[in-house]
């Protein structure tokens, strides 16, 4: 006979065991990219409507107001930095998420969104 070839059994569980805890690990850090994505698509939505062009009081609640509904809990109009630079209105918001991982470690991300070119 020949040599067989193949996977073993071991060496499967083992692979599932793996990509099981990387998918497990994947999906805790997915809402918070997704929040990031919220954000921004938030500031887009705000650039191109034209609301950065009012006071920076207005500015605060049309991003609570568009936070209404994209249900954002990191980042609040108050939160927001607001800058003039080269005679344009600049929005960052800047925000970190701390994510339990597996017991007493955890992933700690950094967000950073700006309208600025």
């Amino acid at each position: 006979m020949g040599k067989q070839r193949g996977i073993s059994l071991i060496q499967l569980i083992l692979t599932l065991g793996i990509l099981g805890f990387l998918g497990v690990m994947a999906a805790k850090v997915m809402p918070a990219y997704i929040e990031y994505f919220s954000v921004k698509k938030m500031m887009a939505s705000m650039n191109q409507g034209g609301d950065l062009k009012g006071t920076v009081r207005d500015i605060r609640a049309a991003f609570d107001r568009r936070n209404a509904i994209e249900d954002v809990k990191h980042v609040r109009g108050e939160d927001l930095e607001i800058t003039k630079e080269g005679g344009e209105t600049v929005i960052t918001a800047t925000w970190s998420v701390r994510v339990p991982m597996v017991y007493n470690a955890s992933a700690c991300l950094d967000f950073t969104v700006t309208t600025a070119k």
